[in-house]
């Protein structure tokens, strides 16, 4: 218990992919402009690397038996891939004023290198197949916390009087660069 613990806090504050491992950036500042669409990106991001967790797990015990450990990204990249289309379709269909808000953000989940750092993590830790699923679900939290987090600042300073110079990209950058070294502080933190 004390492990799955540490892994959910690590995951969510002292390790987030966002904030402090600086993995998938590009959703990170092209979806948060309102939380709405950064929560929706958040859930599912969230949802593709614990799901994205689960599979890989199975598909590296195939690829170790096999022999075949250097395939490991390509199967994996192949495997995320494949997990986005059914997400895609099922937000085109089910949450079309989602999918249209989240646009091409969306198929770039499959490239976003938070879903497969955590993957990889997994399997560089050694992690069994729940700490895997937890670790990939924790992650996408952290994600969705950082995202959110960042959306609702975004919110803000657009509304706030600030130099022309720093309208826009500009302050989202100091700003994203302000959370990250607050989020930096957790770094100290530990369960164990």
């Amino acid at each position: 218990m004390e492990a799955i613990l540490g892994i959910i806090i690590s995951a969510i504050l002292s390790e987030n992919f966002i904030l402090v491992k600086f993995y998938g950036i590009c959703p990170f500042m092209g979806v948060s402009k309102k939380i709405d669409t950064a929560m929706g990106m958040g859930m599912a991001v969230t949802f593709v690397m614990a799901l994205a967790s689960a599979a890989c797990y199975a598909i590296n015990l195939l690829l170790v038996m096999l022999g075949l450990e250097y395939m490991q990204t390509v199967a994996f990249i192949l495997v995320i891939a494949s997990i986005v289309q059914v997400v895609e379709m099922f937000l085109k269909k089910s949450v079309p004023a989602l999918y249209k808000a989240l646009g091409v953000f969306l198929p770039l989940i499959t490239t976003n290198c938070a879903v497969l750092g955590v993957v990889l993590v997994n399997v560089q830790e050694g992690y069994n197949f729940l700490l895997s699923v937890i670790n990939g679900a924790a992650g996408g939290l952290g994600f969705t916390v950082a995202i959110v987090l960042f959306a609702s600042i975004r919110e803000r300073v657009n509304k706030a009087d600030c130099p022309e110079c720093f309208k826009g990209f500009p302050i989202a950058l100091i700003s994203a660069g302000l959370l990250a070294l607050a989020f930096m502080g957790f770094s100290g933190l530990s369960i164990f």
